[in-house]
């Protein structure tokens, strides 16, 4: 399975130019705790993820520190140059990279390096769990049908 099956493919994206307030009340609405913080690539009007903004982030280095947030922009306290992964790339290579980072999500792009989604643990679960039940399936079945079969 390849992550561009797998990711959200509607991420919630915001400018390093917004205001940092209004970030963090888009990650209330939405009920995230993460955004992906893009620029217009001109040659071809796709985004491009140039940082992500985390409620950690804005816990850490805003609210811990008692800095000013209504005069911070997302630019201001993003994680800048995040590290992504190609939406054709295999899952593995997706949770060796969260692991080798210690991220729960990835920002997923295209071959070009537009945004395309985001990878979160949660879907990784998702899917996991749902192997999970087609192998305790196989193993209740088994019994069931040998079972029948052999009274």
């Amino acid at each position: 399975m390849n992550i561009g099956q797998l990711c959200n493919r509607n991420p919630i994206t915001v400018r390093r130019s917004d205001e940092l307030l209004e970030a963090a009340q888009l990650m209330r609405s939405k009920h995230i705790g993460y955004l992906v913080v893009v620029e217009p690539d001109v040659a071809d009007q796709s985004l491009r993820p140039v940082g992500v903004l985390t409620d950690r982030d804005i816990v850490v280095s805003v609210v811990a520190r008692e800095s000013d947030v209504r005069a911070l922009r997302v630019g201001d306290v993003m994680t800048q140059q995040p590290v992504t992964i190609e939406a054709a790339a295999p899952l593995e290579k997706a949770l060796r990279e969260m692991r080798r980072i210690g991220v729960r999500r990835l920002p997923v792009v295209g071959q070009r390096g537009e945004l395309t989604g985001v990878l979160s643990l949660d879907e990784v679960l998702e899917v996991i769990a749902g192997q999970l039940q087609n192998v305790a399936g196989s193993i209740r079945n088994e019994r069931v049908i040998e079972g029948s079969l052999r009274p």
